[in-house]
């Protein structure tokens, strides 16, 4: 009895840490996201300012 709760206590910690890890790299995909958008941004604007003044 004793094995089986340790198992299922290893197998609940390990969901834990398992949904912690996925939950920061999807925090950190949606920055990269949000930074490559606005730095398309940036580069559009930029390259239709140079093309008007010219």
């Amino acid at each position: 009895m004793g094995r089986i709760l340790l198992i299922v206590i290893a197998v609940i910690v390990g969901f834990f840490l398992l949904g912690s890890v996925l939950g920061l790299i999807a925090g950190l995909v949606k920055w990269a996201l949000i930074i490559g958008v606005v730095a398309l941004a940036v580069l559009a604007l930029t390259k239709i300012f140079r093309s008007r003044a010219g």
